[in-house]
């Protein structure tokens, strides 16, 4: 994706900093004169505050651009706050493919990589995007949606962890509860640890136990309860389960206190999404809950001049897949790596979701499910899906399923055939760069006539 170009301002110096956990090396070139000067900067607020300042004292408080290889982090939020400094997030990869292009031979050192963004930030300036902070609400809500998801992740280790555990000593647990970072899993643990303690309890506390932990299905209690008789103990080694049972019961503490953390994070998200003026933009789209809602909003941001086309997000969040060409011949498409996870996650997860909300979304899904597996028809339904959010994000309008309705149908509407207009391939070759290099292959004298007809809105090449 190209960044727009923007008129920037006239820097009175350039600097690149490589960032460290505790000191920065940073090089800096005062504009026009081709000197450079070099030094240390400690990570810490004060050391951060005097440099800034001293910097402003010594250039009038012009313009400063910095460039560096963080979009996120502690320096990066440090330096955000100071008014004349512009900062250049530098990819990680493109400073790495850089130095390997200067030093082939690996060689790594914090001033020389100081040096080499700085190099970077005054040759290939107009290829970086400055960093141009988003509203405060937005930014808040983007944090709170990608730190959510990171407890989520780590709760899920935690529970593969407890379900190899109890493989182990009790893998009865597994079948009996759908999921074991809900409460009851806990509470049931807790109270019966073995299948021998289980099996010992009246079936009527049991089955008291399953009604107050709002598992009420009457056959599905039933059915516990019989397993419960039927159960045999895989293993008896105390050696073996004691150990086993303490682990597990410190890692379903460990689950407990990331489920109370998500609940206080979801309620978090929902207060600042409700208050945020696009939210009910993208409440409007089928099956985007409580949960992706704020992850699409996120997704686009509030600023509407970040992307030129539905197309650049496609791109950027690696929905769009990536054509690779060698030569005349050869081209083939394959799956896009090198993208932000988090981005293409959220739009990959609302189409899985949009299937059972949206029926034309779950009626394209299973046409694409006849040449693709599962996860190539999501993207591609999830490419249509973002070139619907981009022009409802764009116009601020919520989807409206019966507009898109509407588009679809005159999209696939006949049009009207158009008066063919025949001409020799002399003409026709000064009028359109495919057929001018068609012509030389049509023989002198040739009587064919050949034409573009529009046809359901695509061109199609007609010869007669």
């Amino acid at each position: 994706m190209q960044p727009h170009q923007q008129v920037e301002p006239e820097f009175a110096a350039f600097v690149g900093i490589d960032w460290a956990d505790r000191e920065h090396a940073w090089a800096l070139e005062v504009s026009g004169s081709g000197k450079r000067e070099k030094g240390k900067l400690e990570q810490s607020p004060e050391s951060i505050e005097a440099w800034a300042a001293e910097l402003a004292a010594r250039f009038a408080g012009r313009p400063i651009a910095v460039s560096l290889e963080q979009a996120r982090g502690a320096l990066i939020y440090a330096l955000s706050k100071y008014s004349h400094l512009v900062l250049y997030p530098i990819h990680p990869k493109t400073s790495s493919a850089y130095r390997e292009a200067m030093f082939p031979s690996g060689s790594k050192n914090d001033p020389v990589d100081a040096e080499l963004l700085l190099d970077l930030l005054i040759g290939h300036r107009k290829r970086l995007r400055p960093l141009q902070p988003d509203t405060e609400p937005t930014r808040k809500l983007q944090l709170l949606v990608e730190k959510r998801r990171q407890l989520v992740d780590q709760r899920t280790a935690q529970t593969n962890r407890i379900s190899d555990l109890l493989k182990v000593y009790f893998p009865q647990i597994l079948n009996w509860f759908d999921s074991l970072s809900a409460p009851i899993v806990q509470a049931f643990l807790e109270r019966w640890p073995t299948v021998e303690k289980a099996q010992a309890e009246n079936p009527e506390i049991l089955r008291k136990f399953f009604y107050q932990h709002h598992s009420r299905s009457p056959e599905r209690i039933q059915e516990r309860l019989t397993e419960i008789q039927k159960a045999k103990t895989p293993i008896q080694d105390p050696a073996i389960v004691e150990p086993m049972q303490l682990v597990t019961h410190a890692l379903l503490r460990v689950v407990q206190a990331f489920r109370e953390g998500i609940a206080v994070l979801d309620q978090a998200i929902q207060k600042t999404f409700a208050m945020h003026p696009d939210a009910p933009i993208f409440s409007s789209f089928p099956g985007a809950g409580p949960a992706l809602a704020p992850r699409l909003l996120t997704s686009f941001g509030s600023q509407r001049d970040r992307y030129g086309s539905a197309g650049e997000i496609l791109a950027y969040s690696g929905i769009a897949p990536v054509m690779a060409r060698s030569g005349e011949t050869q081209r083939w498409i394959h799956f896009r790596w090198a993208c932000p996870k988090f981005l293409r996650q959220s739009f990959h997860e609302y189409a899985e979701h949009s299937l059972t909300k949206c029926d034309w979304a779950k009626a394209f899904y299973l046409r694409q499910r006849k040449r693709l597996g599962h996860h190539a028809a999501l993207r591609s339904l999830a490419f249509k899906w973002v070139r619907i959010l981009f022009r409802c994000w764009q116009s601020r309008t919520p989807y409206q399923k019966e507009v898109y309705r509407r588009a679809c149908e005159e999209r696939t509407q006949p049009t009207p055939p158009q008066a063919a207009q025949p001409q020799n391939h002399q003409t026709t070759a000064r009028t359109h760069p495919f057929l001018a290099r068609l012509a030389p292959l049509v023989s002198v004298g040739s009587t064919a006539q050949y034409y573009f007809q529009s046809i359901a809105g695509f061109s199609k090449f007609t010869v007669k």
